[in-house]
């Protein structure tokens, strides 16, 4: 139980550092002089660099040894934690949120493997791994009000001290208690894929973001797409011609993986941007303080929190179609809602609009890797998981890049220089956003629609045995009933995969959110990602324990 708390501890600092982080944005603009853009490159920062080495950090553990980069992500995230804490200007800021990705590339992925080493009893794993995923909803809850609190009464570098204390904690326990392990047989490095991956995310990154004030049509932003386009034609060349690739594009023959992935970038997109945009719409328009703002999430943080133990039984029972259609209907209302409010919008209907957000966030994070692992083979079933994961972050960094580019671009035409202008210029500028926002609500109501037939589990059947030769596959809803290697009930692995990062997967109330996850700035971000490999976890072994640790 010592070695699951450890896990949980990592878990919850960059749980908590991606939900207290937006409510803090405002505050950060003012004392460093941000724009819209530079509020951004804030969270995407983060969400980038951890969406790029999430992989990456799962086959290193793999080869080199878990605890080891274990021990090396609570050093990096915690030192980048203390940077951040002191950064004198914003370009600083930015590139220390960098070094704390790169710590939690490292945490989330290999505390889940480390996890499914320890615990090799199938419902004792499940347990952990539940009780695991459990924290995210923690986090989600508290991060918002203790984000606020310190913001309101010490100021915006407190929200990156309590990583500190955490973390060194962590650290030596996990010297001290944390066994050593590694897989029986690692993938071998992509160091050409991975150089692709991180050009193609940071290039289109770039350009999305600095479009508004460079100009669409500027050499420097058609530089960077023309980079991104080139990143991706190489990945779409190379990749097929390696025998271990980083990303096997074989995959995207099964609709439901496809489907998958297409979810997990637009939900989280949509909740990195509704953070985002709804984090200045609280203090700059309506004038609440950050406790405030962090009290009027709580409704929707409080749905999220308990609804993916719910959703993630009814995916283990009836599969995922339910939980998706439910998910795309609720986050595409929520976002037709926010684009008509305004300054004076009625708290009431406020409340509703985050209720239903919440809903839909709360339904979609579980069946995302269940989907994903659906028909796959169970030696392939953990990196499936880990590309979700992976998909997680980048719809993360997108949906803050994008819709804060939509928003920037509003506050220009205003007059505003990509900056916060009048409340009435906000609520203008924005209502672009909350369409986008409703636009990705209902792209996973339709995929998830199409993704969730007999037709698309025909595809991963098929899919599947081109992977394994004609091997025999896990069924269609493998990775949401089985979390052990027995494939007993999973009782408590869908709260793993319910977790978010922020989100993130990554990514937060913070957005991010995710997370992703992830753990990105979100409930979910960034880090939520990095939890669903427990919907993998009916793999067997050390090499199965390990490729679901790529989740």
């Amino acid at each position: 139980m010592l070695v699951l708390a450890i896990c949980c501890m990592s878990l919850l600092i960059v749980s908590l550092d991606s939900t207290v982080l937006n409510v803090a944005l405002p505050s950060i603009r003012q004392d460093l002089h941000a724009s819209v853009a530079g509020m951004q490159w804030t969270i995407d920062a983060y969400t980038l660099v951890l969406a790029s080495l999430l992989m990456l950090a799962g086959s290193t553990a793999d080869r080199i040894g878990r605890r080891k980069v274990f021990m090396a992500g609570l050093v990096l995230f915690t030192l980048g934690s203390a940077l951040c804490s002191v950064a004198p200007s914003l370009e600083t800021l930015i590139v220390f949120r960098m070094v704390q990705a790169v710590g939690g590339s490292m945490l989330n992925p290999v505390a889940m493997s480390i996890i499914t080493n320890t615990f090799t009893d199938p419902r004792e794993r499940a347990r952990a791994i539940g009780a695991w995923g459990g924290v995210v909803g923690i986090s989600m809850a508290a991060g918002p009000v203790v984000g606020g609190t310190l913001v309101d009464s010490v100021g915006w570098r407190s929200i990156f001290w309590i990583n500190l204390p955490v973390g060194i904690i962590a650290l030596l326990l996990t010297w001290r208690y944390v066994p050593e392990s590694r897989a029986s047989r690692a993938r071998r490095p992509d160091p050409v894929g991975q150089l692709l991956v991180i050009a193609l995310l940071g290039s289109l990154t770039y350009a999305i973001i600095e479009a508004p004030q460079k100009g669409s049509a500027s050499a420097e932003i058609l530089l960077f797409a023309a980079v991104a386009a080139a990143s991706l034609i190489g990945l779409l060349v190379y990749e097929p011609r390696r025998a271990d690739p980083l990303i096997d594009l074989r995959f995207f023959h099964s609709a439901p993986f496809s489907g998958a992935t297409v979810i997990a970038v637009s939900a989280f997109a949509a909740l990195g941007g509704f953070l985002f945009v709804n984090t200045l719409y609280l203090q700059d328009v309506r004038g609440l303080s950050a406790l405030g703002a962090g009290l009027y999430m709580l409704p929707m943080a409080a749905v999220v929190c308990v609804l993916p133990p719910i959703s993630g039984r009814i995916v283990a029972n009836r599969g995922p179609r339910i939980p998706l259609l439910v998910a795309g209907v609720a986050m595409a209302a929520s976002g037709l809602m926010f684009a008509v409010f305004d300054a004076e919008t009625d708290n009431v209907l406020m409340f509703t609009g985050y209720v239903l957000f919440g809903l839909g966030f709360g339904s979609v994070n579980a069946p995302i890797t269940n989907t994903a692992v659906s028909g796959m083979p169970r030696s392939q079933a953990g990196v499936a998981a880990a590309i979700a994961s992976t998909s997680r972050q980048i719809g993360q960094t997108l949906g803050v890049a994008v819709i804060g580019a939509v928003l920037a671009a509003g506050m220009v035409g205003a007059g505003s220089s990509a900056g916060i202008g009048p409340a009435d210029d906000f609520v203008a500028a924005s209502k672009p956003a909350w369409w986008i926002i409703t636009g990705c609500g209902m792209c996973v109501l339709l995929v998830g629609a199409l993704s969730s037939g007999r037709w698309a589990r025909g595809t991963a059947r098929r899919t599947a045995e081109r992977l394994e030769g004609g091997a025999t596959a896990d069924g269609p809803w493998a990775g949401s009933r089985s979390s052990g290697a027995d494939g007993s009930p999973a009782a408590g692995g869908s709260s793993a995969a319910g977790g978010s990062s922020a989100a993130g997967g990554s990514s937060a109330a913070g957005g991010s959110s995710a997370a992703d996850s992830g753990t990105g700035h979100g409930p979910g971000g960034g880090q939520a990602g990095g939890r669903s490999g427990g919907q993998a976890g009916g793999l067997s072994g050390d090499q199965s324990s390990s490729a679901s640790a790529r989740a």
